[in-house]
Parts: structure tokens; C-alpha cells; sequence
């Protein structure tokens, strides 16, 4: 039988497919249809990441399969990072769909950072260089003590009451740990930060920019520089795309909306796309996405089975690690 690994790279056209497989996920399958559905139990509810990944003919029956099993244990599904294909389909089986958010991607073969647009990109870059930042790709378990510890600085540097989001993100350490890549800058031979990058399959193939550390001292225009000699690796390792992945609250638009969303949500989402920032760093987060100049946008939705309930937004905040 293949993996959920083997099932979700053959058929997920999602950039944050590989989500999908952090620990603490399972795993539906049905022997008449050729794919899987990645989810993880929520109180009454099952909160579903990215569809149903599987071959076109079986997308949809491998959802109303997934669906009547969570009937009969007497649970309603929430799918989240759903693609606008996704968002329909949910639709049509009497889901509240509402967009999200959305995710950005740079196709490698067009992307440079020649022109006056990267003035302040090339500058932040060259003076993270000067500082003493030297890049190096590790194995995704080499250090793993030192950036165990880096991410409990970074995360204390959140705030006291911050906690690390969960299953919306990547996680170093996983089952599937060996199919990612980790770049580390240091100076002097201390690490203070890192990247790591997961695979994304589909019609944009190519990697994620998955999780990113610093330390709190390290040289403005480490990350950048970590990531530009990501990409200038992966180019020349023929890869197509970079994802930035998922941000909640951005690149809204009414007419990205499915027929049948719930208006509320919709304004609840538009009000912390504006005021939001104590919730989630949406901004901060777009700004960075930004300066690399992607060239696809693409909405991600939100499903509730039921319609949208207080229970069920709780349950979502908690499975998140949000509340």
C-alpha cells in the first residue's frame, strides 16, 4: 500500500501539501479511491488540511467517503488551506466556504535581483555579508540541539504567553524529516538562524519556505541572505518554484469569495486583515513575502461542515495552538 508520503506527492497540487504529513496528522484511505485525506481530531470535530489528495477522477469520492466516515463518528469536518479547486468542491457538498488568506510563490526561472526594485534587498544582503554571516545547507538533523535552542529563544522573543502555532506550520524533526532542507547562517561558528524548506509537489513544483528562526542579535539581513542562497542553489539545481506558503488575513478580494461563504466571516477576516496584528503578524509576514517580488497569488479557503459555530472556531483556535 503506498504512503501517505508516496499519495500525497503523486496527486497534492497545494504548496503546503507536505503539511499534511507532520507528526500528529492521520490518515484516511479508501481502497476505491486512489489518494488520501490528512486530518487530525479536534473535540467533535475532524480539522482536515488541504482537501482531499488524490487523483482527479477520485477527489471527489474520496471526500464524500472521508465525509461519511466522520459521520459516523459523529464528527464535523473543518478543512483548512483549501485551493480555490477545493473550495468549490466543499461548496457543493454544503460546506460555509469562506477565503482566508492567501499564498505566494516566485517562479525561479524569471526570478533576479538585478534592478533598482532590489536596492534595498541586495543592501540588506550585502550587509548581513559584512557582518560575518556565513551560510552553509545542513542535514535537517545536523544541530539539532542548537536550533532546538534557537526556537525556544525565537519564541520567547514572541512574548510571554506566545505559543507556537501547530499544524498550520512545518515542524523540523518530523517522520518525513529527510526530505527537507535546512540552511544555517552563523558567525564565528554560532548559529543565529536558520530556514528550512519542505518539498511542494503539483503543477508549481519546486519548495516551501517553510519555518525561519533568528536569533535576536543576529546581523540585519541574515534571512535574507539565507534565503537568497536558497534560491540561487536551488536554480542551479533546476527547481521551479519557491512558496512562501500560507498568511491568513491578506490578498482578500470579494470576488475570490464562493457563493454561499458566510458573511460574517468574511468581515470578521477583513477586519483582522486591518486590525489584526496583535492576533497574528499578518503584515510583518506579507512584507517579507513581498520583497521577493512573487509572481502568483493564490486565495486559500476555509471550510466548515454545518455552517460556521462558536464550538467550531474554538476547536480550530486550540488544534492551531491560536487560543
Amino acid at each position: 500500500m503506498p504512503s501517505a508520503f508516496d499519495l500525497v506527492s503523486a496527486h497534492a497540487d497545494n504548496p503546503s501539501a507536505f503539511l499534511a504529513l507532520n507528526s500528529g496528522n492521520e490518515f484516511f484511505l479508501d481502497e476505491r479511491h486512489d489518494g488520501v485525506c490528512a486530518f487530525r481530531p479536534a473535540g467533535r470535530h475532524l480539522l482536515q488540511l488541504g482537501g482531499p489528495f488524490a487523483a482527479p477522477d477520485d477527489r471527489a469520492g474520496l471526500l464524500d467517503a472521508f465525509l461519511d466516515r466522520a459521520a459516523a463518528w459523529r464528527r464535523r469536518v473543518i478543512a483548512v488551506q483549501l485551493q480555490a479547486e477545493d473550495a468549490l468542491l466543499y461548496s457543493s457538498r454544503g460546506f460555509t466556504v469562506n477565503q482566508m488568506g492567501a499564498s505566494y510563490a516566485v517562479d525561479l526561472a524569471r526570478f533576479t535581483l538585478r534592478g533598482s526594485p532590489f536596492v534595498r534587498l541586495r543592501n540588506k544582503i550585502s550587509r548581513a555579508r559584512r557582518a560575518g554571516v556565513e551560510v552553509s545547507e545542513a542535514a535537517p538533523s545536523a544541530a539539532s540541539d542548537e536550533l532546538d535552542l534557537l526556537d525556544r529563544e525565537w519564541l520567547r522573543g514572541k512574548g510571554k504567553h506566545t505559543k507556537e502555532l501547530r499544524f498550520l506550520v512545518g515542524e523540523r524533526g518530523g517522520p518525513e524529516q529527510k526530505h527537507q532542507r535546512v540552511f544555517t547562517g552563523t558567525v564565528d561558528g554560532r548559529i543565529v538562524g536558520y530556514i528550512s524548506y519542505s518539498p511542494a509537489f503539483g503543477s508549481r513544483p519546486g519548495w516551501l519556505h517553510d519555518l525561519s528562526r533568528r536569533r535576536a542579535d543576529a546581523p540585519p539581513g541574515t534571512m535574507e541572505l539565507l534565503n537568497s542562497t536558497a534560491i540561487e542553489r536551488m536554480t542551479g539545481e533546476g527547481s521551479e518554484w519557491l512558496h512562501f506558503g500560507f498568511t491568513p488575513f491578506v490578498g482578500l478580494d470579494p470576488e475570490r469569495e464562493v457563493p454561499g461563504g458566510s458573511g460574517m466571516v468574511a468581515r470578521v477576516v477583513r477586519f483582522l486583515g486591518e486590525h489584526g496584528e496583535r492576533v497574528y503578524p499578518a503584515a510583518a509576514q506579507l512584507e517579507y513575502k513581498e520583497k521577493w517580488a512573487p509572481h502568483v497569488v493564490l486565495p486559500e479557503y476555509i471550510a466548515f461542515q454545518g455552517g460556521v459555530r462558536p464550538g467550531a472556531l474554538w476547536r480550530l483556535g486550540r488544534a492551531t495552538n491560536a487560543l
